[in-house]
């Protein structure tokens, strides 16, 4: 795994795979379409509680009917190989719910 306190090229972080994720500036940010709250709610529990355990946390919006999630690692600028990480695992809640990345 790469040095998590190195900040990633763009080329790096598209050569991730992270499908639906994009790169704005200094964050990785997505956008899931949960059509109804509760689901929504219950997507970013699970975002939460992964985010906790791995003492990596991102800005989450939830609205009716999506959440938009977006991380950065902070404390060096940029992307990491946490944010890749973590975007990953996020996908990953999605999936396990049913819950689709929004086409932008």
């Amino acid at each position: 795994m790469a040095d998590p306190k190195q900040t990633l090229t763009p080329e790096q972080i598209a050569d991730a795979g992270l499908t639906g994720w994009h790169q704005e500036g200094e964050s990785l940010t997505a956008r899931f379409d949960t059509g109804d709250f509760a689901t929504g709610l219950a997507f970013v529990n699970r975002v939460g509680v992964s985010a906790e355990a791995a003492n990596h946390h991102p800005d989450i919006l939830l609205t009716y009917p999506e959440v938009t999630v977006t991380l950065s690692s902070h404390d060096v600028g940029g992307v990491t190989s946490r944010d890749l990480a973590l975007a990953g695992t996020v996908s990953a809640h999605a999936e396990e719910l049913g819950v689709t990345i929004a086409a932008d």
